[in-house]
């Protein structure tokens, strides 16, 4: 049985990379295969170099393989930047009548895939739904998978019917006229139906399925395809979604909602979070709850808005004015990504506080097969509510001094208590004050929610050898990665080595870091920044020092290959 196969689609911007990426990675998953698909493309509309992996295989995957098996190449600059990837018997397929300086290479496959695009589709655009169909002729896939998609795609009328005859062509002129030696034959595996989601689909999903009604985000890459989504799903769910002049309305907004009551949020990227920093303290001091997700890109400023970079984590823990506390999570999957958005909200509300997600441009833009989620794990928790047997005063008071830090939390409008709050220092029935021991109760009773919060936090797990010399640690989208270097390493190299990866980053679980560096006569961290922003946070609530760490901040993710190859170098 094939192990796996790699298959790369290349070429501007316009001419249709991400469609047959994505058709292909549907493909494959509706066929009972496990998929993992990301994406490389530039910040401009027509042009400059992009490409869209699929990854394939009977096992589960989360990282992507920089071996290529197949490529389709839709220019002759794929070609030349991507030729040396592609595996001893890999094929290259082009359109023989591109134009470029294409050297010679026992791997290409010319086809004329423009001209099949007229002849059977009607439009030479459909170039790329051709080397669908060769790619798929290839392997022996079944193409009626890949026809119903199209369907779903452009419907059935003449475009439709257009782009199937078009990948048809392409299917048997493949099987007709490829002589290589590349003979892997995929067939439909069948069994589980999985689903095929991006990070931000995932997000998104958690925050319907956690009661979200209210969103107010400005668009930024890579998070703008949040709001597309609920947008999408707006009147079928019954979610308001807003799209404000910038990021300071849409904090402001979202911070209204959840006071009225419903569940909100809002979703921006690094350079968008500046903006919502005051937000922030406001959502703090008036222990409003709120859900923010951080798309992280790599900066400063705008940087490079579409790659990617974990380079916002000390922002996030440190940014206020003043001490409150605030939870920061980081899914470190696109399954996980669903079920941490549910406990954001969950957390945002029986703490009454903020609870930043941070996800980064390539988990947010990489798709995975998933299984159907679990929503019998879904339990929405909206913390101590108000209700006048709970208090024999009949003054409501929404700042109540309570040993836990929680206020017995009430809607304006919809009961007889008077809600009442304010962003300067207040008293327990949310009026300003200048009173130096009033401001110390408040300061006091909002730190205290960190007691019981710290409770909420799920313990992170080793993965690999629960006792090892070696312990590599890392956070967010690098644990697909991590845990295939791990299995490298110890499958190639015999290395004693193990896996801390962390979701949950505040409250930090001290605990679990401090044992596990205790235990290891060497420790890694692995994150995409320049400036080892988790060895930072490491040391400084553990005073362990890790041993190394292993950094990446070109803008593109890490591979598995690339991390076994850095640890051994760094081991030996």
């Amino acid at each position: 049985m094939i192990d796996e196969i790699n298959i790369m689609v290349g070429g501007e911007a316009g001419q249709g990379v991400q469609s047959v990426g994505l058709w292909l990675a549907k493909s494959f998953t509706r066929g009972g295969y496990y998929v993992f698909a990301d994406q490389d493309y530039e910040s401009r509309i027509r042009g400059g170099h992009n490409f869209f992996r699929v990854r394939i295989s009977c096992r589960r995957i989360a990282a992507f393989s920089e071996h290529i098996d197949i490529l389709i190449a839709l220019n002759a600059e794929t070609i030349n930047l991507h030729r040396e990837e592609v595996t001893e018997n890999g094929v290259i397929i082009y359109d023989d009548q591109i134009t470029g300086n294409i050297p010679e290479d026992k791997h290409l496959f010319g086809m004329p895939l423009q001209t099949l695009a007229e002849q059977q589709g009607g439009n030479k655009v459909m170039a790329n739904t051709v080397a669908l169909g060769a790619a798929l002729g290839l392997l022996h896939y079944d193409i009626g998978i890949a026809g119903k998609i199209l369907l779903e795609q452009f419907g059935d009328v003449s475009n439709g019917q257009g782009n199937i005859r078009a990948a048809a062509a392409g299917y048997e002129y493949s099987q007709l006229n490829y002589h290589g030696d590349f003979a892997e034959k995929l067939k439909p595996a069948g069994g589980i139906q999985r689903m095929l989601l991006n990070g931000t689909e995932a997000i998104a999903l958690g925050a319907l399925a956690a009661g979200c009604k209210f969103i107010a985000s400005y668009p930024m890459t890579p998070s703008t395809p949040i709001l597309e989504y609920l947008a999408a799903k707006a009147r079928e769910c019954d979610i308001a979604v807003i799209q404000p002049e910038d990021e300071i309305a849409a904090v402001n907004m979202a911070i209204g909602a959840s006071f009225a009551g419903v569940r909100a949020m809002t979703a921006t990227s690094g350079s968008g979070f500046c903006l919502m920093v005051e937000g922030l303290g406001l959502s703090g001091i008036t222990e409003t709850p709120l859900v923010i997700v951080d798309g992280q890109r790599p900066g400063p400023a705008v940087g490079l808005p579409t790659r990617t970079e974990q380079g916002d984590l000390q922002f996030v823990l440190n940014a206020h004015q003043g001490d409150f506390p605030r939870v920061v999570l980081a899914p470190s999957s696109v399954e996980d990504a669903f079920y941490i958005t549910v406990k954001a909200f969950n957390l945002a509300e029986k703490y009454q506080l903020p609870v930043i997600i941070l996800n980064d441009h390539y988990q947010a833009t990489a798709y995975a097969s998933v299984d159907r989620f679990d929503l019998k794990k879904v339990n929405i928790e909206r913390g101590d509510m108000y209700s006048p047997d709970k208090t024999a005063s009949t003054e409501y008071k929404r700042h109540q001094i309570t040993p836990s830090g929680i206020s017995p939390r009430a809607f304006p409008g919809l009961s007889r208590a008077l809600v009442v709050t304010d962003s300067d220092e207040h008293d327990e029935t949310g009026h300003l004050i200048e009173d130096a021991h009033m401001r110390s109760e408040q300061m006091q009773k909002r730190l205290r929610k960190l007691v019981p919060l710290k409770q909420e936090m799920t313990v992170p797990e080793i993965y690999g050898a629960k006792k090892a010399t070696i312990s590599v640690i890392g956070w967010g989208s690098t644990c697909g990665a991590l845990r295939e270097a791990v299995d490298i390493l110890r499958r190639e190299d015999k290395m004693s080595i193990n896996l801390l990866h962390l979701n949950e980053l505040w409250p930090f679980p001290a605990e679990k870091v401090t044992d596990v560096l205790k235990k290891a006569k060497q420790s890694y961290v692995v994150e995409n920044n320049a400036g080892g922003q988790l060895a930072r946070l490491i040391r400084q609530e553990t005073g362990q020092q890790v041993t190394g760490t292993i950094l990446k901040f070109d803008g593109r993710p890490f591979s598995p290959a690339v991390i076994a190859q850095k640890l051994r170098e760094e081991c030996d």
